[in-house]
């Protein structure tokens, strides 16, 4: 049916805007159609030509009015010109119009590089309220889609307009039963962007993701929830989501590095190394790393710290990434993520190139930026005065628009770049302190009080004592912890005020004992104990708890099983205290639960029995169990994690064969090589002469093995002064003298072959009488010639028949337990390799030789004797 159309004079008046709503309404009346429908409606009205009556000139519309309103955004190619529609249509805007105008601003900031986004362009644009005023009024009648996506870019537009956004979320609430899991995803991310963790709505999510992980199958959504909901699910639920993942994660397509770093997001989060997850997206970001960006290098690294996880080939391919991308950067924004995330792994030239540039643009930095830069030179162990003082300078002029942890970060730094500015320290202690008196919760008082307490001449007056002692019934351990700390700090070092606040610092300090005892006491789970002793250390908790923790770890030792036997061994480790209740039944979890424990965890819960020097009664199944579960894992494990493990297992006396194969070859000793370059200079020393160690051990107590002596450099570089001589060395060394016979019969301070420094040697005849040196033998202080071959033997050292020769080893306390007299495993097996050497050894105890009994000169030469000749006196 054809339908005669006749254009009114005034309409000719019109433009093409304004015609063009005219019509539409005109045809919505007519034939009772919806907005929704507007779009391709108008469409058809170009082909009324053919079909009305009049002149079709009259309209003199643009070719691109005539497109629907959503084609004509999607040409724009800019904000303005959405806006334009926006303005010109503004009267006749649907939700799906509004969806696609808020999906277009948005990309177009995507599409920008981070420095040059400007939301406010959006933010402050009339027509955005414009478009915020439709989503409010058809909040109802738009799908749960379209509500969402509304919420979603709206808060990444950064808008001010909090009522829209309420709008929308009670809006979302009221339908949250029936999102599906994609809008649901999207919906907590919204919350977690307005920091609702742990509210009620984020609890409802939680509980609709319970019920339902059956039957999700969308690993991307199911991640994005995983990490909203992490600060509320249980242990159980946390287990189940893991599981879910694990089961879900082969279906994922390889590329999808996003779903990877949230699944490590979550198990940060939710404070969980399960390594079976970690190495399965691992697998991901090395298969993608060609197309990781500086973002998400970055935070996959940041993750990585947080957990604890390594990976060494990640991080020699990030480091690859990385350095190809210093010459990209030349805005403060991205070259500082590049600095923190670089810095510390890069080698002297990178490193030298990135101080350089940062310091060109350092007065451009904001306050966070030179924060991050002052984290990243700590943790380079960086020397460059002129750089730390131009950051130092712009934290200054920043420096009380920092929170808490910051200015604990910022104090923590610059202490240990010795930076030295009283300007600056006396502004901080002002912060800190005015941050302390109003200051509610426990876990930020422990950290000024701490902050306070590092800071050059630490002293808190009767306010700040008052402080700590109002909030101790709220504290956990760690911050008990962190209080006493700082409290034995300024006892030490306050003298200005010692009269004065003594008296207070130690009833606080009694009343600090009190309610830490009260809190193990009263404690009925393992797993919360054990978080709350991940990070305990100092000189308080080593005096005042470790009885009553290990009493009451002791007490809930039948909750330990595969999931926490590693961090129990941790702790024993950490805290050098032997209960053989403890270690015993760590022992017989992992007999009967080795297959359930990941082999990464295995090196750490053998090291408590090597450090203490302790066999369970079931050491000999034990320790076999451990090594032939680990043999099938020797081309997976870390080369430092491989060179730990064989010197824990040969300080117990255990030297597996395929374990000291796969050290000893050239391939993994080039592979250990070029890992070293990424590690702090403490961490590199200490895996060298742990590999030192092993290489001595294998060599003394193995040579069926062949594996040949290969320290001899390495050793003279770090034995190149070993002449200094303590004065309590000095007098034991004149006695020892006296004892036998001349200075010409003992000597100080010796190196052995393989390099076993020992205290004092001497040599005694078959009639138990001291033998004076000769020339030929090595003198006080000196290294042992070589002759550019292996230190094996000292030249001219052979003794004559039936003579013996003699170590004495003067033991402190860091060679036995904590709690009893108990040789540690690192003195046991320098006993018995020194004995292989042929030494007779005799230890001397500091408890023995600083007790009572032998407070006099006499006494100790007594005791000397009698140890040396097996006599009182001679």
């Amino acid at each position: 049916m054809a339908t005669s159309i006749r254009i009114a004079s005034p309409l000719r008046l019109l433009g093409p805007v304004a015609l063009h709503a005219v019509l539409s309404r005109h045809f919505f009346r007519v034939w009772g159609l919806d907005h929704q429908r507007r779009d391709s409606l108008f469409v058809n009205m170009l082909r009324l030509r053919a079909i009305c009556p009049f002149s079709w000139r009259l309209f003199q519309f643009r070719t691109c009015s005539c497109k629907p309103l959503i084609s004509q955004m999607i040409m724009c190619t800019d904000e303005e010109q959405v806006f334009d529609l926006i303005e010109k249509n503004k009267t006749i805007l649907s939700e799906k119009q509004v969806e696609c105008a808020f999906n277009i601003l948005w990309q177009f900031q995507n599409q920008k590089t981070s420095f040059l986004k400007n939301v406010e362009c959006i933010r402050d644009h009339p027509q955005f309220l414009t478009l915020h005023n439709v989503a409010t009024s058809q909040k109802e009648f738009v799908n749960d889609d379209t509500l969402v996506n509304v919420l979603y870019i709206t808060q990444q537009c950064a808008t001010v307009t909090h009522d829209l956004v309420a709008a929308l979320v009670t809006e979302a609430w009221r339908r949250l039963e029936r999102f599906d899991i994609n809008v649901l995803s999207k919906f907590s991310s919204c919350l977690v962007y307005q920091h609702l963790y742990f509210s009620p709505l984020m609890g409802k999510i939680a509980d609709i993701v319970h019920r339902n992980l059956e039957t999700i199958e969308d690993l991307r959504s199911l991640s994005v929830l995983m990490v909203s909901i992490s600060s509320l699910i249980s242990q159980r639920f946390q287990e189940q989501l893991v599981h879910k993942t694990g089961h879900l994660f082969d279906t994922t397509d390889s590329s999808q590095v996003n779903v990877a770093r949230r699944i490590v997001q979550f198990l940060r989060n939710t404070k969980y190394s399960y390594y079976p997850l970690l190495e399965r997206c691992n697998k991901v970001f090395l298969h993608n790393m060609n197309h990781l960006d500086l973002d998400s290098i970055s935070k996959i690294l940041s993750l990585y710290h947080s957990l604890q996880f390594h990976s060494f080939e990640f991080i020699k391919m990030a480091n690859k990434r990385l350095t190809e991308m210093i010459p990209l950067f030349d805005h403060p924004d991205g070259f500082v993520k590049l600095f923190v995330a670089l810095g510390p792994m890069a080698g002297p030239e990178e490193k030298k190139q990135l101080k350089s540039t940062l310091l060109l643009m350092s007065e451009k930095l904001t306050s966070q930026q030179a924060l991050a830069v002052m984290g990243a030179m700590e943790e380079m162990e960086s020397r460059n005065s002129h750089l730390i003082k131009k950051i130092a300078s712009i934290l200054y002029k920043h420096l009380d628009t920092y929170k808490p942890i910051e200015l604990l970060k910022i104090t923590q730094a610059l202490i240990f770049l010795h930076f030295q500015s009283k300007e600056l320290f006396v502004k901080l202690r002002e912060l800190l302190l005015s941050y302390l008196k109003i200051s509610v919760i426990p876990s930020e008082i422990s950290i000024l009080v701490y902050t306070l307490s590092i800071l050059p001449s630490p002293h808190l007056d009767e306010v700040g004592i008052s402080r700590i002692e109002a909030v101790l019934p709220q504290c956990d351990l760690n911050d008990l912890n962190g209080f006493a700390t700082s409290v034995l700090r300024w006892i030490h070092y306050d003298h200005t005020y010692l009269d004065n606040t003594t008296g207070k610092q130690l009833k606080l300090l009694q009343k600090l004992d009190h309610y830490g005892l009260q809190r193990l006491q009263k404690c009925n789970s393992l797993n919360l104990l054990q978080e709350e002793l991940k990070s305990l250390k100092g000189d308080w908790f080593a005096e005042s708890l470790i009885e009553e923790t290990v009493a009451t770890l002791q007490r809930l030792m039948d909750e330990i099983n595969y999931k926490n036997v590693a961090e129990i061994s941790s702790f024993i480790s950490r805290t050098n205290y032997l209960s053989t209740l403890l270690l015993d039944r760590i022992a017989s979890v992992v007999i009967q639960q080795i297959e359930k424990i990941h082999p990464l965890v295995i090196p750490g819960i053998i090291i408590p029995f090597s450090g203490l020097n302790y066999d369970p009664p079931q050491s000999d199944e034990f320790f076999r169990i451990c090594i032939q579960y680990l043999n099938s894992y020797l081309s997976e494990l870390d080369p430092l994690m491989l060179v730990f493990l064989g010197y824990s297992l040969a300080t117990l006396g255990y030297f597996p064969e395929d374990l000291l194969k796969a050290i000893f070859n050239i391939k993994f000793l080039a592979k250990m090589d070029s890992q070293l370059k990424f590690l702090c200079s403490s961490l590199n020393m200490k895996v060298q002469f742990r590999l030192m160690e092993l290489n001595r051990a294998v060599c003394l107590e193995c040579p069926e093995y062949q594996i040949p002596w290969f320290h001899d450099r390495f050793c003279q570089q770090q034995y190149k002064d070993i002449s200094s001589v303590t004065g309590t060395q000095q007098r034991i060394y004149e006695m020892l003298a006296e004892v036998l016979g001349g200075t010409n019969r003992v000597r100080a301070s010796v190196l052995t072959p393989y390099y076993h420094r020992i205290d004092f040697e001497c040599i005694l005849d078959k009639r138990k009488k001291a033998l004076p040196y000769g020339s030929h033998n090595i003198t006080l202080g000196k290294l042992p010639e070589t002759n550019g071959e292996s230190n094996t033997q000292i030249t001219g050292s052979r003794l004559p028949p039936e003579a013996e020769r003699i170590a004495l080893e003067f033991l402190d306390s860091r060679a036995f337990c904590r709690n009893i007299p108990h040789l540690k495993g690192k003195s046991a097996l320098k006993k018995r390799q020194l004995e292989i050497l042929g030494y007779h050894v005799i230890q001397i105890p500091h408890f023995e030789w600083n007790s009572m009994a032998l407070s006099t000169k006499e006494a100790r030469m007594d005791y000397l004797r009698e140890r040396i000749f097996g006599e009182g006196k001679s």
